[in-house]
């Protein structure tokens, strides 16, 4: 039963009970009250006015407001829905994004490293094809054309234009170069020259061993000729 034929049926009842009561009060030869037949009237206008009412009314209402309730509802979870996919597409951007700079990033070292190994590769074939001092048959005496042939043939290619720079600035190749004052001795300049016995005993007439020596030197102390010829452009001596 609806709350409104509820209603009706409390207000019909009230009627009756009213009703009922001015008929008794007629039978006992009384008056009926003045306020029961005010509460007579409002009770007939009451029931009146309810019977008017359609009887759905109020389920259509309820179900008009469940239907807004699920049209926002609806909105929401599409709102929603696009918000969630939005974001979804922007974390796999930033993803795709990473992916291809991390990608870069490992093309470019793999290609750093193919070089330095590229160019260890050809230091060990530079220094695979340098000749030893002793390969070298001894002499009387050498020119500067021979002294620069055994050179080329003992220091790495990549370091010979500075080993070169170095002994043109000390003794223009002159493997027999002696420094009046000092006593630095041969190609090098050795101070003082006999510390180029380490290299061999012939060093003072042979240049094959004062060229190991020398390469030895710059090798040990400025870790190649180019850090040797480095050292001394800036102070004039090495």
């Amino acid at each position: 039963m609806s709350r409104i034929s509820v209603r009706g049926f409390a207000v019909a009842s009230a009627t009756a009970v009213t009703t009922v009561g001015a008929v008794v009060g007629v039978a006992a030869g009384g008056t009926p009250a003045a306020d029961d037949n005010n509460n007579f009237e409002a009770a007939a206008a009451d029931t009146t006015l309810l019977a008017d009412i359609p009887a759905g009314q109020q389920a259509q209402v309820q179900t008009a407001s469940l239907t807004q309730q699920a049209d926002a509802q609806a909105s929401a979870a599409d709102a929603a829905a696009k918000k969630s996919a939005e974001e979804s597409a922007r974390i796999q951007a930033a993803k795709d994004a990473k992916s291809k700079k991390q990608a870069a990033e490992d093309r470019i070292e793999a290609e750093r490293l193919a070089e330095e190994k590229k160019k260890e590769e050809a230091e060990r074939a530079s220094r695979s094809s340098v000749r030893d001092a002793s390969s070298f048959a001894a002499q009387g005496s050498y020119t500067v054309a021979q002294v620069q042939a055994m050179a080329r043939q003992m220091v790495p290619a990549d370091q010979f234009q500075c080993f070169s720079n170095i002994v043109n600035h000390e003794s223009t190749w002159n493997y027999r170069a002696t420094n009046p004052s000092s006593g630095a001795y041969g190609l090098m300049q050795a101070l003082p020259g006999h510390k180029m016995a380490s290299a061999g005993a012939d060093w003072q007439t042979n240049p094959a061993t004062q060229i190991k020596w020398g390469l030895s030197y710059m090798d040990g102390r400025y870790g190649s000729p180019c850090g040797a010829w480095s050292f001394w452009q800036a102070n004039n001596w090495y």
